[in-house]
């Protein structure tokens, strides 16, 4: 005889349709009111792949810096891998991934935001700069010319974030004294130590009084 001994785990089957699929059909037949013969048949096709494809993914319409784009996106998107795998934006980074770092760090429609804690579907019909945006043509930005100026940075790989933030804390009136740029700059953080030449930077840029 065969017996089960205590504690064991009896293998159970596995339905031959996995929660996607039936996610899928149950779109098909209530999202689109799609008959179940006409499903079936979709299904027997692989229609349901490409009309699932097509469900899952929203129409999206932002101005990057200054260009218009008309987009198509999955909802799951963040804004910060839109920008660098669909765009090919790569010049703001991807660190943490946790909005913890700062070097994903835009603006949008001129304050700053972490791009990889924003559905790019959230940002609908805004305005975003990043840090390929920031200088005017061959003529780079103040904040920019004060980092190289300042060397303020090391590996480089925080640099684009800084200068966001930098440029967002004049905008935002908190860039009054080192301590407050130190303390409304906390969020960027810089692995390689340059934080004293990046406040530097950021005084001569507010002191200079030139537009940011």
């Amino acid at each position: 005889m065969n017996k089960k001994l205590p504690g064991t785990f009896i293998e159970k089957k596995q339905p031959d349709d996995s929660r996607r699929d039936f996610l899928k059909q149950s779109a098909l037949l209530s999202g689109l009111s799609i008959t179940p013969s006409i499903a079936l048949k979709a299904a027997n096709e692989h229609w349901d792949e490409k009309l699932a494809a097509a469900i899952e993914k929203t129409s999206l319409q932002l101005e990057i810096n200054g260009v218009q784009q008309s987009l198509s996106v999955e909802p799951r998107v963040t804004l910060l891998d839109l920008l660098r795998e669909q765009l090919n934006l790569t010049g703001t980074k991807k660190g943490c991934d946790y909005g913890q770092c700062g070097a994903c760090t835009v603006h949008v429609n001129g304050k700053r935001i972490l791009s990889c804690l924003t559905l790019a579907v959230m940002q609908d019909g805004q305005k975003v700069t990043t840090i390929e945006g920031l200088a005017d043509g061959e003529t780079l930005h103040p904040m920019q010319e004060a980092f190289i100026k300042h060397d303020g940075f090391q590996c480089g790989y925080c640099t684009p974030g800084q200068i966001m933030s930098a440029v967002a804390c004049i905008r935002e009136g908190h860039a009054e004294s080192e301590d407050e740029i130190r303390e409304y700059m906390s969020g960027n953080i810089c692995r390689c130590g340059a934080y004293p030449n990046i406040v530097n930077a950021i005084s001569e840029v507010k002191k200079g009084g030139k537009k940011v």
